[in-house]
Order: C-alpha cells, then structure tokens, then sequence
C-alpha cells in the first residue's frame, strides 16, 4: 500500500507531495498539467529504469521519495538520479540494488498505462493467470511437475555427460591400454626406486666395502693384539681391583660395556663382509629394473605411488569403458520411465489447467458483460509444446470476440485501445484477488471510452477497489465521480519556469472539478448539478 509521496525537481514538478488512501484514488487535471509525470515517479520510485532527462532543467538531481507497508511493515524507498547519470536508490536508508528495490516494489504495485497492456498481450502470461486463478488445485499438479522435470533433465544430462565422455574415452581406449598394460608389467612397489638405489651404490663399491670391512674385522678381533682381546686384557686387569673403590667398580663396568658393544660391532662386520660379494649379474639387474622405473617417471611425471594410483585410475577407466553399454542401458530405461511419468504428470496438470480456464471463461465473459461486452465471447485455447519445461507442456492463449459474427482471435489483435482498457479491468477485477499485489495504477486506462461505457468502468474500478488500492489518472467525469479521495494537478507558469503541483480536493472542490472535466473552463450551475448528480450515481 502506498502511503505517501514526495516529487523534487522531477521533469515539470519542483516540489510536491501526495498522501494516498486505502480505495480508490482518483488523479485528474488538465491536459499537459503533468498527469502523467506524477505516475512516472511513481514507477521511478517502483524500480523502474532512470532517464537523467527526467531531472528538472537547471537542478543536479530528482529526487522521488516513497512511503509504503506491506505485510504489516512499512517502507521508506528514495530514488535519486543526478543529471551527471548517477541513480541511487534506498530502502528505509540503506542504499541497495535496482534489483532488490524491484524484488521489493513488484509486490507493492502494479502499474497499467494507456499502452502498457504487455503482459496481458504477451501468452506467456496466459498460463500465469491461469495458475494463480486455481492455484490451490493447480499448485500441487505443477510441484509434481517440477520435480518430476529435475529428475528428467538430470538423468538426460547424466546420458549426454556419458555419451560425450564415451566418445573420448573410445578414441583414448588403446593408449589407455597400452600404458595401463606397461604400468602392470612393471609391477611397481612403493619405495622399490629407493631400495635399488641403495643396493645399487653398495654392488658398484661392493671390493672397496669388501676390503674395509676385511680389515676392520681384522683390526678388530683376528689380528695379534687385536682391539677386542686388548679391550678384554683391560677389563680383566680392573676386574681385579673392581672391589677396592666405588670408582674403581665404575671404571671397570665402563670397559666392559665398551668390549661388549665392539664385540657387537665386530659380529656386524663380519656379516656385512660375508655379504659383500661383488656380482655383476645382479648389479645389472639392479641397474636395468632402476632404468625402467626412471623412465616410467620420466614419461608421466610422477613419483612411483602416484604412478601406481594412475594405473589404477586407468584400470577404472577402461572398465568403464567395457561397462559404457549396461550404463548407457540402464540411464535410457530410467529415463524412458521419467519421461512417461513425467508425460502423465503433465496431463494432469493440463486437466487441472483446463477445469480452471472453463471457470475462468465463464467469470471473465460476465466481467466483460458488466462492461459493456454483451456479445463478447472470451475462450483460453491449449495447445501442446513440444518439448517438457518445468511448468508442464502447455501453450496457453487467451482469444476474444468482441462483436457478433467474427472469429476469436488472441488478444494482441484487438485494435481498439478502449477495448483493451476495458478488457485488463475484466481480468483485474477477477484475478486481482489471487495475485496478492495491494496497489493498482492506472494511467488514463479510461482512454478510447467515453458516455455509459465510462460509467461502467469507473464502477468497475470502484468494485477493484473494494480489495486494493486504487490511484487513477483520468480525464473522464463519469470515472472521477467514484473517487473515494480525488486530487488535481495544476500547471502554472511565471517568467522564468513551470511548475505543476498535486492538491488532494475536499467534497466541494471534487464538486468543481467534475463540472470542470464536463463543462471546460465555463463552469455554470447546469455543469455543477450534472457534476454532483454523477457523484451520487457513483455511491
């Protein structure tokens, strides 16, 4: 619901403000005074697209202030657009994204201009409004849709991935197996790189190892006054006096521990002499299996765990690849079955649609009436797409014939601008209730219309009105005579500049104005009786 509204340097209006009502807000003035304007700002502060010629000649900037509730909460929204460009907007001062102030304001507000019949014109909303008239029934029908259409378009996706990657995999297949087959021929081990190099490096310096360790063996234990027996005369000789001192018993425990230790020593030498037997054999298969290992690494650039995860990748892969057919197989059965389920689902969603379209011709063809369509005929036509969507598989249209004897056809080929005014108020009036949008804006909808049918629609609005706010622009006496609160735009002129202002009228000066709108400038007590007569036929 909109509350109030404040204009500054916007095109012609220096400075104005209007406070709106709940009901029906009637807006009316001369041609030129700025109508129009007023519903520009309006939709400027709704969210619509800046235009820097919209700010007041000689001012740096507009500024279009909004106060607005909804659901319980209210809103101050601010517009500002500078003659440099810049366009900044906020809600409650906090400056935000054109995108989120309309993610806001399109649940406020819905503007219809003389022209601005898009959505109604356009199909692709026919099924919207079909929708939301039902939605209680049709709701659940498009859920299971929905999620029926997920599945479907993840499994088809799934089969395009597979067939795609299958299609890669075929061309890659015999190089995959050759690599696979030489990475299981060579029959890596983890850390096997390391330990031949190590085996290595001891057979190519096997005779020099031999030799030291020979004569460290010697030294040690074979030699005349080897280490160990001299070691072993030394702890004899302070065994014997082991017993005199405590340190004496320390020293000797000391020796003992070192001729045990080199005794240790020497036991490990000789077994490493025993096993350092130079073998040319063996060195080259040392060598030739360390090669095969290098060059693998090489080839890949991996390291031996990481060529042994590859090699199982690869085996994955090429099973894969053998299992490509019973994969393929099973994802087309179980999208062969979605896609019927999905079918069916869709059917039911279609009937649902239709069972509310047959309701819905029915309201819409009396709305019609009631506006002075007496032989109108209004039908929604159903088509089916080719293809599935989320929404079903409907194409949903809505014809009319507005007179004796011609053929529906769509809605985009009525050429009369009143017709079509009329036409939206039908459908506001019966679906207005369901779309849960508080505010309605008409700007000059009453164009093409004149005499009875004008009464008709300004009853009509009256009726809207009743569940949404109304803010009308009209130039018709019979509509303004159903404003619950009405207002005037004036245009005045000094030397320099214009201006134009909104002033909200009391029951006298509404008075005036109707007279005003059906007698001109020359008000006379004739136009001033017709003026009130046409506000009582209003209540």
């Amino acid at each position: 619901m909109i509350r109030h509204i404040s204009i500054r340097d916007f095109a012609i209006i220096e400075n104005t403000s209007v406070d709106f009502h709940d009901g029906l807000n009637m807006i009316t003035g001369e041609t030129g005074a700025g109508k129009s304007i007023v519903i520009e700002a309006v939709s400027l502060a709704l969210g619509s697209r800046a235009d820097t010629a919209f700010v007041r000649s000689g001012k740096e900037k507009a500024k279009i202030q909004m106060v607005a509730e909804y659901e319980g909460e209210e809103y101050i929204i601010t517009r500002e657009i500078s003659s440099a460009g810049k366009n900044t907007c906020r809600i409650n001062d906090e400056i935000v994204t054109l995108g989120t102030l309309n993610s806001l304001c399109k649940k406020l507000a819905d503007i219809h201009g003389q022209y601005d019949h898009q959505s109604l014109l356009n199909p692709d909303y026919h099924i919207k409004l079909v929708d939301l008239y039902q939605k209680e029934n049709i709701g659940p029908a498009k859920d299971a849709v929905a999620l029926l259409y997920d599945n479907y378009t993840d499994l088809r996706n799934k089969l395009k991935d597979l067939l795609i990657q299958a299609s890669k995999d075929k061309r890659e297949q015999d190089f995959m197996e050759f690599e696979l087959n030489e990475l299981e021929s060579a029959n890596l081990k983890i850390g096997e790189d390391e330990e031949l190099e190590e085996e290595i490096a001891l057979l190519q310096n096997s005779e020099k190892i031999y030799e030291n360790l020979a004569g460290t063996y010697h030294i040690g234990v074979e030699a005349e006054g080897s280490a160990l027996s001299g070691i072993k005369r030394i702890c004899d000789m302070l065994a014997e006096t082991s017993n005199y001192s405590q340190e004496l018993a320390e020293l000797y425990n000391r020796t003992s521990e070192v001729f045990y230790e080199l005794d240790d020593i020497c036991a490990s030498v000789r077994d490493c002499r025993d096993r350092a037997v130079f073998s040319p054999e063996v060195l080259d298969q040392y060598i030739e299996r360390f090669e095969v290992i290098n060059r693998l690494k090489n080839k890949h650039g991996m390291s031996v765990s990481e060529l042994i995860d590859y090699r199982e990748k690869l085996a994955e892969r090429l099973s894969h690849i053998e299992n490509l057919d019973s994969v393929r197989d099973k994802l087309e059965r179980e999208l062969d079955a979605c896609s019927k389920a999905l079918a069916i689902a869709c059917d039911r969603l279609t009937e649902a649609r239709k069972s509310a379209a047959a309701s819905l011709e029915v309201l819409i063809t009396e709305e019609l009436s009631q506006l002075n369509f007496n032989d109108a005929v209004f039908s929604i036509d159903f088509k089916k797409a080719d293809s599935f969507t989320s929404d079903g598989n409907d194409i949903v249209e809505f014809l009319i014939c507005t007179n004796k004897g011609e053929p529906l056809k769509p809605l985009s080929k009525i050429a009369s601008g009143g017709e079509m005014s009329r036409i939206m108020l039908a459908f506001k009036k019966i679906v207005g209730d369901y779309d849960e949008i508080p505010t309605m804006i008409f700007d000059e909808i009453d164009s093409g219309i004149s005499g009875i049918a004008a009464s008709v629609v300004g009853r009509k609005l009256a009726e809207i009105a009743e569940n949404h706010q109304i803010i009308c622009i009209t130039h018709l006496p019979q509509i303004a005579a159903f404003g619950h609160h009405n207002y005037k735009i004036e245009k005045h002129s000094d030397d320099t500049m214009t201006y134009t202002t909104v002033t909200a009228l009391t029951e006298d000066q509404k008075i005036d104005e109707i007279a005003r709108l059906l007698g001109g400038t020359n008000i006379t007590e004739t136009t001033l009786a017709s003026a009130r007569e046409l506000i009582e036929a209003s209540k």
